[in-house]
């Protein structure tokens, strides 16, 4: 049989025991700010390189109120069940991969004066 040892006299310090996981000090709204904050940058559209060229190539800035136009065309289209539209922003179309909230290519007015767009199942007007 094991002796029991008198924690007092071996001069070892007992902790007291700790129920359930640590928890760091936070604010709940400090999570739920960074979880909406999160979540709104999965929302956001990409950019692809060819479309990046495209835009810098005709001169074209999107600004963050572009790309939240464009952000809310792309959830349009995903409800109607869209897979590739035409956004229509202003005189920019932009061919976008709604599966992926990728801007595929980007085509600037003088561009889009030609009217042929293919492989595209919706059009959207942001």
């Amino acid at each position: 049989m094991v002796d029991n040892i008198n924690l007092r006299t071996t001069g070892i310090q007992q902790r007291p025991e700790q129920t359930g996981r640590p928890q760091a000090p936070s604010k709940q709204g400090d999570f739920a700010a960074a979880l909406a904050r999160e979540a709104e940058r999965q929302d956001a559209p990409r950019i692809s390189q060819h479309a990046q060229k495209r835009l810098d190539s005709s001169q074209v800035k999107l600004t963050d109120a572009d790309m939240q136009r464009i952000g809310g065309a792309v959830r349009r289209a995903s409800e109607k069940g869209a897979n590739q539209s035409l956004v229509m922003l202003d005189d920019l179309a932009l061919v976008v991969s709604i599966k992926n909230k990728v801007v595929i290519t980007a085509v600037g007015e003088a561009r889009t004066k030609e009217g042929i767009f293919t492989n595209i199942d919706s059009v959207v007007i942001a």
